[in-house]
């Protein structure tokens, strides 16, 4: 996520930690993210160490809503970090209008794709099946009803033509062009030019049937495993209704990127069999959503948006991966949905 442009203030942690009866006094308290929506601190106390978390956007309803769900989650063996309860069950406290909520410190580690077995994935596809099945049952039916009746449109071509002109002058007008500035040049006309081959295939705007409640940004960097076993899954900040496969091809496409831009198929295919089992998925559910991410990585340019027109260079070690995988997902286009629907 894009950096604020605010300096995040120090959070107020003697006056927080008085709001809980068992927290502790406080021994440090070191910065380990920041991002639009929230910061996030370790904090240590005489009692243990906490995860610190300050939401920059402040609406309290959103994350009392996300701070339930975890909770809920929880009951069903969902590995999560609910927040602490203060001394009067409120898990989001306000100081000087901005909003923080404590969580217990879950040691683990990051693992992706390449460091996952087969039967790992496996276990990654089952638990994001678990998640949206629980979350069916956690969250409120009145929002997932009305999410049902909208429409989702794909991008529009003729938009993205645009976007890349406008950053291929960017590219070419930097005062010291570097590699990637010209691998960005490259990519941006080899996109184009497969965008003007391959227009006609642009998804339909349709309805979407299997719509539900998502974590909204699963990915390696979101889920701790302690040893072999995932240990929380974080950063509940997207939980939102959109297309539950979705997610799962997206996710997958973090996981099981290798470095040329290629996805582990055997990976893939065990990770989706194992999450249409768990969510009661049909394999045309799947072959729909791969179309649908496909045809969204050929015209999204973030990380080239984040360079040129935010001047945030935080993302650009993803940019090789990440555009070689869209002209290799295009190549490999049959097999890619024999991976995730076969």
């Amino acid at each position: 996520m894009p950096r604020s442009s605010v300096l995040a203030p120090s959070p107020p942690v003697g006056d927080l930690l008085r709001r809980y009866r068992d927290a502790g006094d406080p021994l440090s308290c070191e910065p380990v993210a920041q991002g639009l929506l929230n910061h996030g601190y370790r904090l240590v106390t005489t009692r243990g160490d906490y995860f610190l978390k300050h939401h920059l956007d402040g609406d309290r309803d959103t994350i009392r809503r996300q701070h339930r769900a975890t909770r809920h989650l929880q009951a069903f063996g969902v590995p999560v970090a609910p927040p602490v309860e203060d001394a009067h069950g409120r898990t989001v406290t306000v100081i000087g209008g901005r909003c923080y909520a404590l969580h217990p410190w879950i040691e683990g580690r990051h693992r992706d794709g390449a460091q996952l077995t087969t039967v790992e994935s496996r276990r990654l596809g089952a638990l994001l099946g678990l998640v949206h099945t629980c979350l069916d049952r956690v969250m409120p039916d009145r929002v997932l009803e009305d999410a049902d009746l909208r429409r989702h449109d794909c991008a529009d071509p003729a938009d993205t033509f645009a976007l890349i002109d406008e950053l291929l002058t960017l590219a070419r007008g930097q005062r010291t062009r570097d590699a990637f500035d010209v691998l960005a040049e490259h990519r941006l006309l080899e996109r184009r030019a497969l965008l003007e081959r391959l227009a006609h295939r642009r998804p339909p705007p349709v309805a979407e049937p299997a719509t539900g409640w998502v974590h909204g940004d699963f990915h390696p960097l979101n889920l701790l495993y302690r040893g072999a076993e995932p240990a929380a899954i974080v950063d509940w900040d997207r939980l939102a209704v959109q297309p539950r496969a979705e997610e799962v091809v997206r996710a997958a496409a973090i996981f099981f990127v290798r470095p040329d831009g290629e996805l582990e198929l055997a990976k893939v295919r065990a990770y989706a069999a194992a999450y249409r089992r768990a969510a009661g998925a049909g394999a045309e559910e799947l072959a729909a959503a791969v179309h649908r991410v496909w045809w969204e990585r050929l015209n999204d340019f973030w990380i080239l948006r984040w360079r040129y027109q935010r001047h945030d260079r935080r993302a650009d070690p993803q940019f090789p991966a990440a555009s070689a995988l869209a002209v290799w997902w295009t190549k490999e286009y049959e097999a890619v949905c024999e991976a995730f629907a076969g």
